[in-house]
């Protein structure tokens, strides 16, 4: 077994190590989302608390970890007779990417549940990680139904697994930690609430920092064991610590005073429901226990409200997640319990974690818990523009580039689909055959059998029971009989955006509006859980400017710094999304896409420029692809080009206008009936 880094050797990261910290002296605060780049530490922090956790007694044979002292009367390997128990070290259990739901809550074997009335029944990750760390990296990536399922059990205490009328529940506490890096897709702002605290890690900008982080790794890579060895001593008091804390937990007192410093904090920042106030009272207490204090104070509420809120006020895809800290002080100072607090000269709680005095530990940096490297921040992803611009003020003519101007207002659009009947990830655009919906048929299993079709597999069995000799009253069932449910609910689309950014487009209030309708459509994108790109073209040729990512948070923050100006090469765009599209396929072959150009249609440079953009149009219609264009054309004059290229795509065209709101109510018609005519 290699050996751990050392907790106390991880350099910085104050808020992370806090949060992991205070998780494992309550559980019960409901976990830790650590958001931030690659590169700053995140899962070897989390690998690394294992080792600092107490070690767990269990019955002996029992494969969900029981505790002898208090076993689970519903345990599927039980009943437990009275035992001393055997101890172990708490497992870090890790959940793959990959992982089906199978993997994750356990599997029932159908087939012997029908033949024999057996809970026959194989534990999955979530019994693994019973009474230990159950660890999600890249949480944001894995689908949503099993993050339903993973954060249920978190908040249940236990996992409950029922397929056909055999169901199999077992306990499952654990301290749950997921990373995830926010460039490549959020979560949904009702997953987000269910992960108690949330913190924010970037790689330090100081260059003594960064020289300590890597001295101190290359030691660890040249021999782990005597890197470790010369944290053991910081390692046992921090163990210690965190006992003593667990222990000093259940003495701690919330009083009237705290509560409603926590209640009116979560009221002035408009955070949903109650789950955050519950979390902040946890985590002020736990921060008190971790102090060694046993009365909870203003600072350890400030400390909570800076872990607990954060991810909890976005009010929309776009927003970044944070807390305006001079309006908590302000709530706070309003609030003051000062006569509730038996030592109000006491030690200020709640501060991170000691660094540590072992070999080479560096200065601690000053500055509270929230505090950030200038420029590295999440607040940095999306730059702010178009400040300091008159109103009146004319941007310049012809083709020359052009200032960024900022996107107009977003609206919310209806659904636009892919026709047909697609088998790609789940979401919530376009029809598909999914593990998740509403039953549709059934077909034989192809490989393990996941959703059982009872009345499929009973009509197979039932012709062969006298050639196989049934005497009881049980079905005599085989292998063979055993039917998959073949259901049908939503997927999300590769959603590729191709906008103009020419000179013709490039007049303020127009691309003004053109911005506000992609960002509404990227706003979409986000809910139906899609994957996005964005190509540009203007002057002599066409971009990438963000590949296709599951981000649509960066998508909007490249589309608010995208300079106009120049030519429109039409034709260089779509064959830059063609080029595009084709790797995407070779990549994800199942994702169907949905093609949105962005223009007026007026092809520019070059010789018969608008002809060449039919041509490179067809190479989609060619491929079958959905395919949208939304028509920017205005003024008294106007040549219908992009009606003519949404013609040569096979696919639909709309006007600005008609992209909001209810009057986009036909179009999903108009590009399903347009493909199936191209079909």
């Amino acid at each position: 077994m290699s050996t751990p880094y050392p907790f106390t050797a991880i350099v910085g990261q104050d808020d992370l190590r806090l949060g992991l910290l205070l998780n494992a002296v309550s559980p019960a605060v409901g976990g830790v989302l650590v958001r931030g780049e690659k590169g700053t530490a995140k899962s070897t922090a989390v690998r690394a608390l294992a080792a600092l956790m107490p070690e767990v007694s269990v019955v002996p044979g029992c494969r969900f970890s029981c505790d002898p002292a208090a076993p689970d009367p519903a345990c599927p390997d039980g009943p437990h007779e009275p035992s001393s128990g055997v101890s172990r070290a708490a497992r870090t259990v890790e959940l793959p990417v990959g992982a089906s739901e199978d993997r994750l809550v356990g599997a029932l074997d159908i087939e012997r549940a029908l033949a024999e009335g057996v809970k026959a029944f194989e534990p999955g990750l979530l019994a693994d990680a019973h009474r230990g760390i159950l660890y999600v990296d890249e949480v944001n990536l894995l689908h949503d139904h099993l993050v339903d399922l993973l954060l249920d059990a978190a908040a249940m205490g236990a996992s409950y697994v029922e397929r056909e009328g055999v169901s199999v529940r077992h306990a499952a506490r654990f301290l749950l930690v997921g990373t995830m890096n926010p460039e490549e897709g959020e979560l949904r702002p009702q997953l987000l609430d269910r992960f108690g605290l949330t913190v924010e890690v970037a790689a330090s900008r100081e260059t003594d920092l960064r020289v300590e982080v890597v001295r101190r790794r290359l030691a660890y890579d040249d021999d782990p064991a005597a890197f470790a060895a010369r944290w053991a001593q910081e390692e046992g008091a921090l163990r210690d610590r965190i006992a003593a804390a667990r222990a000093l937990l259940p003495q701690v007192r919330l009083g009237d005073g705290a509560l409603r410093q926590i209640a009116a904090t979560c009221a002035a920042f408009e955070v949903d429901g109650m789950r955050a106030d519950i979390v902040m009272a946890r985590t002020a207490t736990a921060l008190a226990a971790w102090d060694g204090r046993t009365d909870v104070q203003s600072e350890d509420v400030r400390q909570a409200a800076l872990l607990a809120l954060p991810h909890r006020r976005r009010r929309n895809p776009f927003d970044a997640p944070g807390l305006d800290e001079d309006k908590l002080d302000d709530t706070l100072e309003q609030n003051s319990a000062e006569d509730d607090d038996p030592d109000p000269d006491g030690p200020g709680g709640g501060g991170p974690p000691p660094q540590g005095d072992g070999p080479d530990a560096p200065p601690r940096p000053e500055g509270g818990a929230d505090d950030t490297p200038e420029g590295s921040g999440p607040e940095q992803s999306v730059p702010e523009q178009g400040k300091e611009r008159e109103p009146g003020q004319r941007q310049p003519a012809g083709g020359g580039e052009q200032q960024p101007v900022r996107a107009g207002e977003p609206f919310r659009t209806k659904m636009l689909s892919v026709p047909g009947l697609g088998e790609g990830a789940a979401g919530r655009r376009s029809r598909a055959r999914t593990e998740h919906g509403r039953t549709t048929g059934a077909r034989r299993p192809q490989g393990a059998l996941t959703k059982l079709h009872l009345a499929a597999t009973v009509q197979a069995a039932a012709p062969h029971q006298r050639a196989r000799g049934r005497s009881g009253r049980g079905l005599v069932v085989r292998r063979d009989d055993l039917r998959q449910a073949t259901r049908e609910g939503r997927e999300g689309n590769l959603v590729l955006f191709v906008v103009d950014a020419s000179g013709s487009m490039a007049a303020r209030q127009r691309m003004t509006a053109v911005k506000g309708a992609v960002l509404s459509l990227l706003m979409d994108a986000y809910q139906r859980r899609d994957k996005v790109g964005l190509i540009t073209f203007r002057g002599k040729e066409a971009a990438v400017v963000l590949p296709p990512t599951s981000s649509v948070d960066a998508a909007a923050a490249r589309l608010e710094t995208l300079p106009t100006g120049g030519r429109t090469p039409v034709a260089a765009g779509l064959l830059k999304a063609h080029d595009v599209l084709r790797v995407e396929r070779l990549r994800d072959p199942s994702r169907r896409p949905l093609l949105v150009v962005v223009t007026d249609g007026r092809a520019t440079g070059g010789p018969e420029p608008v002809a060449l953009a039919a041509r490179a149009a067809r190479l989609h219609e060619a491929d079958g692809t959905a395919s949208v264009v939304v028509d920017c054309e205005s003024g008294p004059v106007r040549l219908g080009l992009a009606a003519s290229l949404a013609a040569e795509l096979g696919g639909t065209a709309v006007t600005l206008d008609e992209l909001r709101a209810d009057s986009i109510a036909g179009l999903v018609k108009d590009v399903q009936g347009d493909n199936r005519r191209a079909a």
